[in-house]
């Protein structure tokens, strides 16, 4: 059998409130394999967008082990966690995250430049033509609908080829049409790249597209015994 290309052991999160100590996460074990699409789902609060942070290495584990690619993400550095993530991982977010003075085209090269990529800007206009915004590089966030903005955010996170793809509620803050356009964009991207594509969603319609689903319940993967607890 394989090795599975994400693999979590007994992960905890816990955070500092202003009343102390909050536990986001408790005890996650899961693995993924190779171009599996998982659906992370569970009311509001569970902790589904946290773990997702944790898979990205934008947060890190209280305890237990993160690993993608063989790699464990947990003792990394910062700096050793962004050229993880350059090199590895492309990121969706429901609010977009674009730089706002900078134009599309400029969005979608950032992460090739960082790694002094001479070939960035013409694999950005690569991902702007698949996304279908090839006359819309030149305009600024503001310039863009919502739609728009996703659309580049998805070309952004294409661009590096990734190995891992994180969806954190893309279609969160569009209308049912731009959110269908959405998600068939970001399954097309998955099949271009042969990525391993984990998101988070509200959406049945989302996660049935899923080759599998985690349902989160207060920090805990949900089992029938916690489900009936509710």
């Amino acid at each position: 059998m394989s090795k599975p290309l994400v693999s979590l052991r007994d992960v905890s999160l816990t955070l500092d409130g202003n009343a102390g100590p909050v536990d986001i996460l408790k005890d996650i074990s899961f693995d993924v394999a190779k171009g599996e699409t998982l659906g992370l789902v569970g009311p509001s609060g569970s902790g589904k967008s946290s773990l997702l942070m944790l898979l990205g290495g934008l947060e890190r584990a209280s305890a237990g082990s993160v690993s993608v690619k063989d790699r464990d993400l947990t003792p990394l550095n910062e700096d050793a966690l962004a050229q993880f993530r350059r090199q590895h991982m492309g990121v969706v977010f429901q609010s977009f995250h674009l730089i706002a003075t900078m134009t599309a085209m400029e969005n979608v090269a950032l992460p090739l430049e960082l790694s002094r990529d001479g070939d960035a800007f013409a694999r950005a206009q690569a991902e702007l033509d698949a996304v279908g915004l090839a006359d819309r590089a030149d305009h600024y966030p503001a310039q863009m609908s919502g739609g728009e903005q996703q659309r580049v955010a998805l070309a952004r996170a294409a661009i590096a080829r990734p190995t891992l793809l994180l969806a954190d509620e893309p279609t969160g803050n569009l209308d049912q049409s731009t959110g269908s356009m959405i998600m068939d964009l970001l399954f097309d991207l998955r099949d271009r790249y042969g990525s391993t594509l984990i998101l988070v969603t509200h959406a049945p319609e989302l996660a049935a597209r899923c080759d599998r689903v985690i349902s989160l319940t207060d920090g805990r993967i949900a089992t029938p015994e916690n489900r009936a607890a509710e």
